[in-house]
């Protein structure tokens, strides 16, 4: 079975189980839902691990069982089992060589910046308060130069464990709704942390603090050193994850996310 996953991050030590006791992760709840539902223990899988405080809207898992049960039943009976801040958004029978890790072939988070003197009560711990101004057009011009393969280490955080810090870089935009800035990034994969530093590097640039062009220098520097600050987790969004045509996996939009 594979589902999908929407959870306001606040409240978790992140997406993966932890083996200290009294430790809230997101996969912890969700197991637990699914395994009362099941009546066996459920093992699920995501297609990308979340850091403490991120979010999610769009996040994809997989779980074996030999259960059987109606649809209605794994997506409202096993929201019944959960809390508040964590929901299944869909429910879908898969091909038993279905893996939401392995087989996803692109990822996408949004990074929400509210730019505004004035703090937000109702985005409060969701979005990255920056007070200043922001020139989002040289945001933009510094992000399009991410686009491509390229080594990714200048934006590597250190417990990072990819094999390689080379990914492809298939989109990455920043626009500017009123007081919002929403940054979007779609790789074929990010390394730990990697969309929190390239946050921290493009917002000095929005700042004025750096040129466009330092942009180019911390690329090729291939050093963590050499990019901006990371930015904070609550800020960020895992929007969806891609898999191959054959699947033919729903994708769910929040429309408060349509800047």
């Amino acid at each position: 079975m594979a589902a999908g996953v929407e959870y306001d991050g606040r409240a978790f030590c992140g997406w993966q189980s932890q083996y200290a006791a009294g430790l809230r992760t997101v996969q912890g709840e969700v197991e637990s839902a699914l395994s009362r539902i099941a009546n066996h223990r459920i093992k699920v899988y995501c297609a990308g691990r979340t850091d403490t405080g991120v979010h999610a809207l769009g996040q994809v898992i997989h779980f074996d069982t030999h259960a059987q049960r109606e649809l209605r039943s794994w997506l409202l009976g096993t929201n019944s089992f959960l809390p508040g801040d964590v929901k299944l958004t869909w429910a879908k029978p898969v091909a038993d060589h279905f893996h939401a890790r392995f087989l996803a072939v692109g990822r996408s988070y949004r990074y929400l910046v509210h730019n505004h003197p004035a703090r937000s009560a109702l985005w409060n711990g969701r979005v990255f308060e920056w007070p200043t101004a922001l020139d989002v057009d040289a945001m933009s011009e510094a992000a399009n130069k991410l686009v491509g393969w390229n080594d990714f280490s200048s934006f590597r955080g250190k417990d990072c464990q990819a094999k390689t810090p080379v990914k492809l870089m298939r989109h990455v935009a920043v626009h500017k709704h009123h007081h919002w800035v929403a940054i979007d990034v779609e790789a074929s994969g990010f390394l730990h942390n990697m969309v929190r530093n390239i946050v921290g590097t493009l917002l000095e640039i929005g700042a004025g603090a750096k040129p466009v062009s330092w942009m180019d220098d911390v690329l090729q520097a291939r050093d963590r050193r050499a990019a901006g600050q990371s930015a904070p987790p609550h800020g960020l969004y895992f929007m969806r994850a891609d898999f191959p045509d054959e699947f033919d996996l729903p994708h769910i939009v929040n429309d408060a996310f349509l800047l």
